[in-house]
């Protein structure tokens, strides 16, 4: 069975940063694109930015461009996602998430971890 399981949030003052962890065991990522997503109260559940382990440009959400930055540790087949200029709306439980190349049906879920920007 996949599993994934993320760390890494908290709090932070607006402004202030965080990287979240995303491990993932009995998977093959090099098989699989990975995901970060988040949602806030009463709204949609919204991807962040998604990279093919194999490699590639990663895509960003145009909320986070420029701010985010996904990377891996293919030694620990971790990846993570840096949370740079943190603003009270980025705000939200993030999840990370992966689906078998090619595909649209992001399968495999981790629980998700709370960020909070608050002073």
């Amino acid at each position: 069975q996949v599993e994934l399981v993320e760390s890494g949030g908290g709090l932070v003052p607006p402004g202030g940063s965080l990287r979240l962890s995303c491990t993932a065991s009995t998977l093959r990522p090099s098989l699989y694109t990975m995901g970060w997503f988040r949602q806030a109260p009463g709204k949609e559940r919204e991807l962040l930015a998604a990279f093919a382990w194999r490699g590639g440009d990663p895509y960003y959400a145009d909320s986070v461009k420029g701010r985010f930055t996904v990377s891996r540790d293919k030694t620990k087949n971790t990846f993570y996602l840096q949370t740079n200029s943190l603003e009270p709306e980025d705000m939200a439980i993030y999840y990370c998430a992966a689906k078998a190349a090619g595909s649209s049906d992001w399968r495999y879920w981790g629980r998700g971890t709370q960020i909070t920007v608050s002073s």
